[in-house]
């Protein structure tokens, strides 16, 4: 069940195009700028995050291509990138999970620091720790600790110790979606996995797995984004599988059948970001937090009310992000102006933070929607919340740090 937002405070550091960011997240999440000017690479340190832990640390930097292209490029030559992200679990317990990756000089990689903080949920009362440097375990509450290396991180290991599993879980089942019409159009092999994959290449198999109330809820959303078109269904054809939808037809007293190969982009994009903010409502294996990239890439503006009540209904139950440079998705006045982080590019370096004040008091009193200030050009970062590569040692990335 959703208690509040997962994910409340994300800390990037020397991450791609992002210098240093701390920013606060509500149950929902607007990170709103030009193209270029690095949302995405915000996202992209959260599935990072998960990468790392459902496959291992390699795979996800050779994703990226390697640590080169993951840590910041700039003429400080940065050889490592740190994340840290504070939280809230479904089972009550809150704490934090952070770690820095450097680069070595011989070549490769090794995690330099890694630590984890739970207190309370279901490991009982209590805080349970750990903090490992270079491959050695410093500090830990656990009695008998597995292995470390200093190409791994350390939470793979400890997540089989019950006071860990929980924060592994959540962390690991983290999600972040730039869907795919064309890879959601092509026939695809059933899947027995539990939770829509990136691109959306598992949409059928997906569908097919939704309870009633959830498959009803996208049938309705879908037929306000694309009128006419509604109940979308898994069909097995051979070995592979489709989905299958119903449209009205002028002149014809019963919907016409259409597969997915027949629908346009837009129609498929509007599927595949329903299926991603509704799989697995209110069930264990719900994502903790779904990030999408642009969900209202084509679809229709006049769609755009429609697809943001889907966001809002949706971060009842889990936390949602979104990448945004559309007015039409922000143009309403009830989007709270916490929700709204802006973010720009400043000679390469990506900088995020709340609306400044002039903004959020034009919002409050509103005055003009996030949309009309987004089409003015109005959004300007706080720069009381600005943190800057000055302020790195008093950003707390890790509770422990050994003498």
């Amino acid at each position: 069940m959703h208690s509040g937002p997962f994910l409340r405070r994300l800390t990037i550091w020397n991450y791609k195009s992002i210098s240093l960011a701390q920013i606060d997240l509500g149950s929902l999440a607007f990170l709103v700028g030009p193209n270029g000017s690095g949302k995405s690479n915000c996202l992209d340190a959260i599935r990072f995050v998960a990468d790392a832990l459902r496959t291992s640390l390699d795979h996800a930097l050779r994703d990226r291509g390697t640590i080169k292209e993951v840590r910041r490029r700039s003429g400080g030559h940065p050889t490592h990138f740190a994340l840290r992200l504070d939280f809230q679990l479904p089972d009550g317990g809150t704490g934090h999970y952070a770690f820095r990756v450097g680069a070595r000089p011989s070549g490769g990689y090794e995690v330099q620091k890694e630590e984890l903080r739970v207190l309370g949920g279901a490991g009982g009362l209590g805080e349970h720790f750990y903090h490992v440097e270079r491959g050695h375990i410093v500090v830990t509450s656990m009695r008998a600790s597995p292995v470390s290396l200093p190409d791994r991180l350390f939470l793979v290991a400890a997540s089989g110790q019950p006071e860990f599993r929980a924060a592994f879980d959540a962390l690991s089942r983290m999600e972040v979606y730039n869907l795919n019409p064309a890879k959601i159009s092509a026939m695809q092999s059933p899947d027995p996995g539990l939770l829509l994959r990136r691109d959306g290449t598992n949409a059928a198999s997906m569908l097919d797995k939704l309870d009633k109330p959830a498959r009803l809820q996208i049938s309705e959303y879908l037929s306000q984004i694309v009128p006419g078109v509604s109940q979308p269904e898994t069909r097995i054809l051979g070995s592979l599988e489709t989905i299958e939808f119903r449209q009205i037809v002028k002149g014809q007293k019963t919907p016409w059948r259409f597969y997915s190969s027949s629908m346009s982009d837009g129609t498929l994009r509007a599927l595949g970001v329903l299926l991603a903010l509704f799989q697995n409502q209110g069930k264990p294996d719900c994502p903790p937090i779904i990030g999408l990239e642009e969900p209202e890439t084509a679809l229709h503006p006049a769609a755009a009310a429609v697809l943001l009540s889907a966001l809002r209904e949706a971060s009842r139950h889990t936390q949602v992000l979104v990448t945004s440079h559309s007015p039409d998705l922000l143009d309403n006045p009830d989007i709270p102006t916490e929700a709204i982080l802006a973010v720009a590019s400043e000679e390469g370096i990506t900088r995020i933070a709340p609306i400044d004040s002039a903004g959020r008091e034009m919002l409050r009193n509103r005055l003009f929607t996030v949309g009309e200030l987004l089409r003015q050009n109005q959004i300007a970062l706080d720069p009381s919340h600005l943190a800057d590569e000055a302020a790195e040692q008093q950003l707390k990335f890790f509770e422990h740090d050994s003498p």
